[in-house]
Parts: C-alpha cells; structure tokens; sequence
C-alpha cells in the first residue's frame, strides 16, 4: 500500500524553511514519505546569478538539499516520518511541480508564500497561488512568518456542499493528530433565513460523516465581502489552520477568483489548506 506522500517545493527563502517545517512536523503524525523538491529555472536563476551558468550554481543547491534532508530525518524520522528525500528537477517552476505531482501522485504539496511583497504590485506568490488553482492534489500554502506550532483550532469554511462530506473527514483526520477542536464556518454577506435552514441542514447532513466530538457549527453574516469576514472569524475565534474546498461553484472560487492573488493576501497570517481532491 502506498505511504502518504507530501511534496515540498522550495526556494531556499524563509517562507519556504517554514513550509519544511510544516511538512515534517504533519509527515510525522500521518506517518508520510516527504519529498524536499527544487525546481531551478534558468531565467530566475541567470537573474539572481548573472555571471554563473545554472551548471555552476546547481551544486551549491544540492548540497542546501541535502542539509536540509538530514536535519529533517535527525528530527522527524524517529517520531513518525517515514522518509525524507530531496530532488532536483529543472524546468518552469509551476509547471514542474504540476507535472510532478500528478504523474507521481502526491497527496499533498506544501508551499511557502512570502505573502504580500512591498517590493512587487502582486500580493500572494505568484507561484503559489497558480499552483493553488491548477494543482489536483491538495495544497497547503505557509505564510513567511508563521512558524509551526501544535494547531488547536481548524477552521473550515464552508458553502453548503454535498462534497463538504468527504472533504470534511480530511480535516478530521488532522484535527485527530493534534486533539484540535474544528469550526465549521460559513460567512454570509447577508443574514437571511434560507441561510440559516441551511445552517440547520448542513448540521443534520454532516453529523454521521463525521467521528469526531470536537465540532462546531457556526454561521456568520458580515456586510463586507465574505472573504475578510472569514478573516475576522480566524482573528477572533483564533483559528489556526483555514479549510476550504476548492471545486467548481464552490465558494473557494467566490472568495479567490477574480484577482486571487489579492484576496488570499488576507490569510497571510494564517496557513491555508485547500482541499482539492475528495
């Protein structure tokens, strides 16, 4: 039987040292093959190291690879962790990661974001939110200055949808690693009462797909647009990890699309986990 298999790609940045940590830390509790993965593409690195070729500036990556992967196993291999490796593979860094996963079938790939750059026009990672939207495994997007710490509130926002049953059991499944109570959230931006007896629905649907007694439900209205109301909910209700569900009509796509980039800037301070396959 196939081991859980986690794929970290990785530029050697700080957002990416915490997605690392991320990744071993949930490898170790879900009993994962993680896979330190660096994609060196030769126009960004002909822009950071003008006067190398990429043939001379490859070994002084591999042996930041290898590092890594050794601190990784002293720390993560005795607690859990099945494995850790590292692998190079050259190409355009967003279609690399894709092809990868998808032909080697990852259950998750976990990224770093530097979050919003005050040196750029953009705001989340460009590399990290279109791997977001393209991407058929799961994906878990770490902002640059959170640093992994026991998570003991999982927050999944929701839509009302008939695969929030299965997509629900994969936060289940992490809240049970760490003992962590889990809030089913929808933010409205209007209080209505169709809202509510979905709210009251959505309670009687999910109930027997879900083994777990450390759930709530929570319905929220906000006059803003939903996505900074579900930020005020992480914020208040110290939520640590976000869920949502990424599919067509979805409310992921009401909330990201139409300038993504821009709205998932409001969870940098948040790590963000969307659920892309149930």
């Amino acid at each position: 039987m196939k081991n859980y298999t986690i794929l970290c790609p990785i530029d050697f940045s700080e957002s990416a040292l915490n997605a690392i940590e991320y990744s071993a830390k949930l490898g170790e509790k879900l009993g994962a093959e993680l896979i330190i993965f660096h994609v060196p593409d030769k126009e960004d690195y002909q822009k950071l190291f003008p006067s190398k070729a990429l043939e001379d500036s490859l070994p002084a990556a591999r042996k930041k690879l290898e590092n890594l992967v050794k601190v990784v196993q002293e720390e993560s291999i005795d607690k859990g962790l099945v494995s850790c490796r590292s692998l190079i593979m050259e190409g355009k860094t967003v279609k690399t990661i894709l092809d990868y996963s998808e032909n080697n079938k990852i259950d998750l790939i976990v990224m770093g974001t530097e979050g919003i750059n005050e040196f750029k026009n953009n705001f989340i990672g460009t590399n990290s939110s279109r791997v977001v939207q393209d991407a058929s495994c799961d994906v878990f997007i770490i902002p640059r200055k959170v640093f992994f710490k026991p998570p003991r509130k999982l927050v999944y926002a929701t839509d009302y949808l008939e695969e929030d049953k299965l997509a629900i059991q994969k936060v289940v499944q992490i809240a049970q690693c760490y003992s962590a109570e889990i809030d089913v959230v929808h933010v409205s931006s209007k209080s209505n009462l169709i809202d509510k007896a979905q709210y009251e629905y959505l309670k009687e649907e999910l109930a027997p797909f879900i083994s777990y007694e450390k759930v709530n439900y929570v319905l929220k209205s906000y006059r803003d647009e939903p996505a900074l109301g579900l930020e005020n909910y992480l914020i208040t209700s110290r939520g640590n990890i976000l869920f949502t569900l990424s599919k067509k009509k979805s409310w992921f796509e009401k909330l990201f699309t139409n300038n993504l980039s821009k709205k998932m800037s409001y969870f940098i301070n948040k790590p963000l986990y969307v659920i892309k396959s149930v």
